[in-house]
């Protein structure tokens, strides 16, 4: 699981629900079933309008990647290509195609196989490019849902204020529950802000962060890819893909070479 993603979300709530403890009120009173259905129902319902039904449905699989930490090696990847290039100008590109199948990375797998297919370097980089263009573009797509709903929330809270308002306004002459039932009719506008900006923009965000730190992987993978082809001195495609990195893990890498 992301920790971050855990505490960031626990610490939002916690300073939320401890704001009202130590100013008096109580939990309990921020608790309102007809806010709560008009809020979320509203909301889902207006940002079901603007995707399909295909991409709504992956929003459960978005929050699992939300929530699960994913670590994108870059050490390791360039280790990797580095080890491809010097397979390579010893043994020809055809050697690569046994160390495929120990491949996880479906990018470099087929990266790879298209170079060892004899494909022309320049198509080979239209194609990844392609590739990479559409996973961000699904990835942007993945992102938009929860920003849209984090657009929305905090309308349909204005919306459950007003029409609570519009009850208050209507019974006038029970003075003494005047002052509860308007607290009540601002609680929808406390779920509508709340929801968007502890939830619903933070896990967009997130998926933002994720899409660029993938997106530079492949980023890294496809120049690799291609200093393989071209049978690029191993050194010189440690060199190329270094600079990819920031400085502090350049210098990782290096103790590390050293050490090896």
């Amino acid at each position: 699981m992301d920790l971050m993603t855990i505490l960031g979300l626990a610490l939002g709530l916690t300073a939320l629900l401890l704001s009202v403890v130590l100013e008096g009120g109580h939990i309990t009173s921020l608790f309102s079933l007809p806010a709560f259905v008009l809020v979320f129902g509203g909301t889902i319902g207006a940002t079901a309008v603007c995707f399909t039904l295909e991409e709504l449905k992956s929003v459960p699989a978005l929050l699992r990647i939300a929530f699960k930490e994913e670590k994108y090696d870059t050490g390791q990847l360039i280790a990797t290509l580095v080890g491809f290039a010097e397979k390579a100008r010893r043994e020809g590109l055809l050697a690569l195609e046994e160390d495929l199948a120990g491949i996880e990375d479906n990018f470099l797998q087929k990266g790879m196989q298209l170079v060892i297919d004899g494909t022309d370097a320049e198509l080979v980089r239209s194609i990844m490019e392609t590739e990479l263009t559409f996973i961000q573009e699904r990835h942007h797509k993945a992102a938009s849902i929860f920003e849209t709903a984090g657009g929305y929330a905090p309308t349909m809270g204005i919306i459950g204020t007003v029409m609570g308002l519009v009850h208050v306004l209507g019974n006038l002459t029970d003075t003494e529950s005047l002052g509860p039932a308007i607290a009540t009719a601002f609680i929808a506008t406390l779920y509508g802000v709340a929801s968007a900006n502890i939830f619903f923009l933070p896990i967009g965000a997130k998926l933002k962060n994720r899409s660029s730190r993938q997106v530079l992987f492949h980023e890294v993978t496809l120049e690799g890819i291609l200093s393989v082809q071209a049978g690029d001195n191993p050194r010189i495609v440690a060199e190329k893909l270094a600079a990819f990195l920031a400085p502090k893990q350049r210098e990782i890498m290096k103790r590390d070479k050293s050490e090896a």
